[in-house]
C-alpha cells in the first residue's frame, strides 16, 4: 500500500510537471504580492518600473501597440497589466494568458533597450490575446504563430541585434532569425521536442510571418515603427471620417 501511495504521489508530480506550461521560469507567479514598503526596497523593482515607463511613453513600437490594444477593446493600464518580478533562468519576459498580465523580469532586464523589445514583444502577445481566440497551451501552433509574429514585428531580428549576437547572414537572414527565435521561445515555455516546434513553427511560418497587424509593416527601426505608428494613426482618423 505505501508502495502504491508513493507510486500514485510521484505520478502526479510528474504530471504536474508536464503540465507546468512554463510557469517554473516565473517563481513570483505563485507567491503573495508583496507590500509596496518591501517591493521599495528593492533596486531591481524600482529600476523595472521606471524602465518600463519610460518604454511605454516614448517607444514606438509599444506606442502602436497600446493604441491598437485600446481600439481592439483593450486596454492597457500599467499597474494592472503588467508585473515586474524575478524569473528564473535566462527569460526576460512573459505573456500571463491566464490573468492578461505581462511578466517582467526585472532580475534579467539591465538596460533601457533590452525593456523596449521585451515589452513589444510581450505587447504582441497580448494583442493576439486580444483579437483572436489563442489556445496558448494545447494548441501548439497558435503559440508558434504568435512567437514568429513577436519576432518579427518585435525589432528582436533587426540587423544591429544580430550583430550584437555574432550572427550575420545575406538574403533571408530576418526570416532565418524569426523562424529560430520563435523555436527557441517555444521550447523555452513548453515541454515539447524540438522537432514538434520545429513543425509547428514551418506549418504556419508563412501566413503568420505577412501577417503584420498592428503594423501594417516589419519595423526594422524605431524609425520605422515611428512611420508605422502614424501611417495607424492616420488609418483610424481616415476610417473614423467613412
Amino acid at each position: 500500500a505505501a508502495e502504491e501511495k508513493a507510486a500514485a504521489a510521484a505520478a502526479g508530480e510528474e504530471a504536474e510537471e508536464e503540465d507546468d506550461f512554463g510557469y517554473q521560469l516565473f517563481p513570483d507567479r505563485n507567491k503573495k504580492p508583496q507590500s509596496f514598503l518591501v517591493r521599495s526596497l528593492f533596486t531591481f523593482h524600482n529600476r523595472c518600473q521606471l524602465m518600463l515607463r519610460m518604454t511605454l511613453d516614448t517607444n514606438p513600437y509599444a506606442q502602436l501597440l497600446l493604441e491598437a490594444m485600446k481600439q481592439s477593446g483593450c486596454t492597457v493600464f500599467n499597474d494592472r497589466h503588467f508585473s515586474c518580478e524575478n524569473c528564473d533562468g535566462c527569460v526576460s519576459g512573459g505573456f500571463d494568458s491566464a490573468t492578461s498580465q505581462i511578466v517582467l523580469c526585472q532580475n534579467n532586464i539591465r538596460h533601457q533597450s533590452h525593456m523596449n523589445r521585451v515589452v513589444t514583444h510581450e505587447l504582441i502577445h497580448a494583442f493576439d490575446h486580444c483579437r483572436a481566440h489563442v489556445d496558448w497551451f494545447k494548441n501548439v501552433k497558435h503559440l508558434a504563430c504568435s512567437e514568429i509574429r513577436a519576432a518579427n514585428l518585435s525589432g528582436d531580428c533587426t540587423l544591429m541585434n544580430e550583430i550584437a549576437r555574432f550572427k550575420f547572414g545575406l538574403k533571408g537572414h530576418h526570416q532565418t532569425c524569426v523562424r529560430d527565435r520563435a523555436i527557441r521561445s517555444i521550447l523555452a515555455v513548453r515541454k515539447v521536442s524540438k522537432e514538434t516546434a520545429e513543425k509547428a513553427v514551418d506549418e504556419v511560418f508563412d501566413a503568420c510571418f505577412n501577417d503584420l497587424e498592428p503594423f501594417g509593416r516589419i519595423p526594422h527601426s524605431k524609425t520605422d515603427a515611428k512611420r508605422a505608428y502614424r501611417d495607424f494613426q492616420n488609418r483610424d482618423r481616415y476610417n473614423a471620417n467613412l
